[in-house]
Parts: structure tokens; sequence; C-alpha cells
């Protein structure tokens, strides 16, 4: 068992409201500069929709991910053939069209046009290029389902659903729409590393955040071909690739994220998670996608388990990061509770990023009459969701309806707890019904209501100290002048 720590995140996404507050934050910090116009290494979707770059869960368009063989996993985009082929031209990578030309306003003229008897006003201008231009689309251009049948009605995760379905989906009076924010997932087992051939791509042994060497990157842009995130991207002024670096100086001083630290709807969560290496190719080339988000929390170690914290020891870490992984919200969240989700864990990266899956609103029926707003239950049945259970599946359960059913059953109890806690108008046999159903105690769910309502910075982002001293102890002069490389602290034995 080899015990390895890694920083992971949970969105909630029953609490985002689209504000894109996270987006600025994230641009006005790392991509507000020539080349990186049309970045956004945080972004915020609208579900149903085709995100951005457009359409980028369509692994048959763009090629991403891990594809599994009857020997393991490969990455799609990168092979020895392939990688050969695809060297001076590589059809698959998104184009400025899949993104977007990233523009700006001639606000000058608003000021400096001479006297004259029109308003003056502001012509859109390319960032790129200077020109006047038409502007098409954006990063959040298809927000809360605008332009749908172009947009939203060509979701690829729609793709299984029936005929009736997604026709009832658009239906003015049965519209419905989530916001799905995204960052780097910071993957177990990445894509981008696997397929980067000048090695610039890494993850940090202390806290598992994949990086990108500048001084290294030489521009083959497998890794944004390979990322099925699209989190990958080149910048066109230094002809290198660029990503999302979790804003590790900021962890390292003990501060969130400018994106996490912005969200206005306090839906992000922050913590450290134990994983076992040994067993990622395993769990990576499970043959089934369904059984990939239950196997992947078999990967993740609880922190108070004698054997896992002499494992963990062993590996050089901590009890100061132990102790900060017993506290994580994210392992609640995930591992305790359940309710957290990989998105698309089909592409086998094994993402770091969990997303909470939101409890949509019910369906009415409609009839003669009208409508008829009748429930068996209180919140009513999840089967009355505007978005189909097997849509939700396809996003965050790898297509395993179980596991999104399980926590969105579990949020309904505990919505139903509280509304008997605060105003005790629901029969108390039914609450109990609901709460055994979800798996729940009285005490979980009134946990859940707590981290979820009423948490405190520090209970939402609970950053462990980094012992970044460490490693750069053994890059030192002394280390260096002993003989010793990077990864030893004294000299090795010739032979060894």
């Amino acid at each position: 068992m080899d015990v390895r720590a890694q920083v992971a995140m949970v969105f909630h996404l029953d609490k985002c409201i689209g504000c894109h507050t996270c987006s600025i934050a994230c641009k006005n910090v790392w991509t507000d500069r020539k080349g990186a116009e049309y970045m956004w290494w945080n972004n915020v979707e609208t579900k149903p929709g085709t995100g951005y770059p457009t359409t980028w869960e369509d692994q048959e368009k763009y090629k991403g991910g891990w594809e599994r063989k009857k020997d393991g996993i490969e990455v799609r985009a990168v092979g020895k053939l392939r990688g050969a082929l695809t060297v001076f031209h590589n059809p698959n990578l998104p184009t400025i069209d899949d993104y977007y030309e990233p523009f700006t306003y001639t606000y000058s003229d608003l000021i400096d046009a001479p006297e004259g008897a029109d308003q003056p006003i502001a012509r859109p201008i390319s960032m790129i290029t200077g020109a006047p231009m038409e502007i098409e689309a954006g990063p959040n251009w298809d927000d809360d389902l605008g332009g749908s049948p172009i947009y939203a009605a060509n979701d690829p995760n729609l793709k299984n659903l029936s005929p009736e379905d997604r026709a009832a989906i658009f239906e003015v009076q049965k519209l419905v729409f989530f916001y799905v924010p995204r960052i780097c997932n910071h993957c177990l087992n990445p894509t981008c590393v696997a397929a980067c051939p000048s090695g610039a791509l890494y993850k940090r042994g202390e806290d598992g955040i994949v990086l990108l060497n500048q001084e290294k990157c030489r521009a083959w842009r497998f890794c944004v071909t390979a990322c099925p995130y699209k989190k990958t991207y080149f910048n066109w002024s230094t002809g290198k690739s660029e990503k999302c670096i979790l804003c590790y100086p900021r962890l390292e001083s003990g501060q969130a994220p400018a994106c996490f630290h912005s969200c206005v709807g306090r839906i992000r969560y922050l913590g450290m998670l134990l994983y076992d290496a040994d067993r990622i190719a395993e769990i990576a080339s499970i043959e089934d996608p369904k059984e990939l988000v239950a196997a992947q929390h078999e990967l993740l170690l609880d922190p108070s388990d004698p054997r896992i914290i002499e494992g963990a020891e062993k590996n050089g870490i901590h009890e100061d990061v132990l102790n900060y992984a017993r506290r994580s919200p994210v392992w609640r969240f995930v591992k305790e509770w359940g309710l957290a989700l990989p998105l698309h864990a089909e592409h086998r990266t094994l993402p770091m990023l969990f997303y909470v899956p939101p409890l949509l609103p019910m369906l009415a029926k409609t009839g003669a009459g009208g409508y008829d707003t009748s429930m068996d239950e209180f919140l009513g049945s999840l089967e009355r969701n505007r978005l189909p259970v097997q849509y939700m599946a396809s996003l965050f359960g790898g297509g395993n309806e179980g596991v999104v059913r399980y926590a969105l059953r579990k949020q309904q109890a505990v919505r139903l707890y509280r509304r008997q806690e605060t105003v005790g108008d629901l029969d108390a046999v039914m609450v109990e019904r609901a709460l055994a159903e979800a798996n729940c105690s009285r005490e979980q769910a009134e946990a859940i209501y707590r981290l979820t309502s009423l948490a405190t910075v520090d209970d939402r982002f609970v950053i462990p100290p980094m012992h970044r001293e460490e490693a750069i102890e053994l890059l030192g002069d002394s280390l260096e002048a002993k003989g010793a490389g990077v990864g030893f602290k004294t000299r090795p034995e010739r032979g060894a």
C-alpha cells in the first residue's frame, strides 16, 4: 500500500447561483495577459448546455481521457503511432472557434469622439488582431439556456434520453437548468501528464496538485487534446501550454484559492484526502464504467485507521497533515456521506474535484383542468425531477443511476428532517422512513445541514501545511554539495 496525500475539492451545485464571481477572480489573478485572453481556468456552465469549449464532453470529437483495452488503459489521443501521425497536425485540438475569439470594446471612442449629433458607441474589436469583429460566442454564451435549440439541445449528455424526454426538457413550462463550475480536476490518473512528450506536466508529491513546467514545455499540445475536461490551454503568445495551478502559492500560505475565496454561494469546499497509489492502475482499468465511482471511493483511505497512519508515516506524510485530513470536509461529503460524485468518471482520470448533484424542482402533472400539484410525498419523487436521473448519471455517475439516486435521496431526507425540526408540520413516520431509505441517521442529517448551510470559512477550507520546506531542502546547495540528488537525503551507495 502506497499512501499519498491529495488536495481535493467539493462543489455543492444545489448552492451555485451562476454569478461567475469565481471566474472573474481567477481571470484577474492568472489570465488577464497577452496570449491568455481566451483562457478561463475557472468557468461556469449552464446545464443542459454545450459548455466551454463547445461540446467539450464529446470525446468522439476531441479524443480526451483514457481508453480501456484488454491489457489495461491507454491515452486515447496519443500512442506511438498516433503521436507520430499527429505531431505536426492534430485534428482533435479545439480551435479558437470552439472556445471563442476574445473581444473588448473601443471604450475610448465614448470619450474621444468629436462633438456631433450622434451618440458615440464602443464597437467590439478582437483582442488578438485588434480588428473590428462581430461577437458570435463567449465562454458563457449559453447561460441560462440562452439559444437552447442551438446550445442546450446539443448537450452530449442528452444522447441517451428518449425522444420524449429530450422534447419535454425544452417545453417552456418545463424549462430547468443548473450551473456547473469547472476548474482543473487535479486527477489521480491525469491523461495530460501521461500524454506530454517533454515531461513538462507533473503531480506534486506533497499535495497532488498537477502543474506544468513552463521551461520544459515544447508546445506539443498533446496535453490539450488528452485532457477530457479541456482544462489545459495553449498560450499563442508565449508558445507554452498553461493550466489551473489551484492557486498553490495561496495554499502554501494557508489561504484558499482565489475562486474558492470569492465564491458568493459558498458552494466550494477544500481539504486533504489520502489514497492508495498502488491501486490507481487497477481502479482505472475496471471494465464497466458504471463501477468507477464506487471503485474510486474505495481508493480513498481513512486517515483515522492505524494501518493507514502507519503507511502515511512511512511515506513521510506528517502527523499534522493527517490531522487536517481527519477534519477534511471533502472526506465527509465524498466518503462518509456519499453525497459528492466525480464529473465524467468514465474518462478514468480519477478526478479529485467532486460535485454534490442538485436536487432539482419537481414537475407538476398536467391535466384537462390545469396543473396537478399534489404529491405523494412532501418533496415529491425523484422520478418527477425536471431533468431525468439518467441525465444526471451521465454527468456524475459514469452512467450509474444508483449513486446519483443515493445522493439525491439523502439530500431530500435532510430537507425533510430540517422541515420537521423547524416547522414541525410533517408526519414523523414519513421523515424517519425517508432517513432510513437514504441510510442517514438524524445525527448525520444534522451534520450535513450544518456543513452545507452554516459552515464557516474554517469549516469549508481545511488547508493543511504543505511542508514545502522539505521539498526545497532536497534541492538545497548543502545537499547538492554532498552529492545527494532530489529525493535522497544522503548520497546513495554505488550499485544501489
